[in-house]
């Protein structure tokens, strides 16, 4: 049996969220985040349109996540995002108490890993899902803004 639900198949839905922020001049990055298959929250970064710098992509998807679930811990959540959380995020998702990350691009400056943050404990991590198309995005934004 071939599931529909994996990975990649999410990880192209955060990507369709970094294209929307792409074309509004945002840093493309998109998140989504799911419980049982189900997208309960879908969005990218808006620190441009909102004037705020804690407006990053996981922050909004950890808030809308939260307002689905009715509590303030994403438990049996998976957050798929296109790039490696900063450490402002990866802090929110310690205290969200997420259960998995998948991220595609590693962020080699400002990435979690490279600052050291930790993630809460029972915390899996996923990278490099769809790494290419994820980096090559955030290139052609770079790019177009030189």
């Amino acid at each position: 049996m071939i599931t529909l639900y994996t990975d990649d198949y999410f990880m192209k839905k955060a990507l369709q969220e970094a294209e929307i922020a792409f074309e509004k001049g945002e840093i493309p990055v998109g998140a989504v985040i799911v419980i049982d298959n189900r997208v309960i929250a879908r969005t990218h970064n808006l620190t441009e349109l909102l004037h705020d710098v804690t407006a990053h992509a996981e922050m909004q998807a950890i808030t809308s996540a939260a307002n689905f679930i009715g509590g303030k811990y994403l438990k049996d959540c998976t957050l798929y995002v296109t790039l490696e959380p900063c450490q402002m995020c990866a802090g929110a998702l310690y205290w969200s108490q997420i259960s998995k990350i998948v991220y595609g691009a590693t962020d080699e400056n400002r990435g979690f890993k490279k600052m050291g943050t930790q993630l809460h404990p029972k915390t899996q991590v996923v990278k490099g899902v769809l790494e290419k198309e994820c980096a090559d995005l955030m290139k052609a934004f770079f790019k177009k803004r030189r």
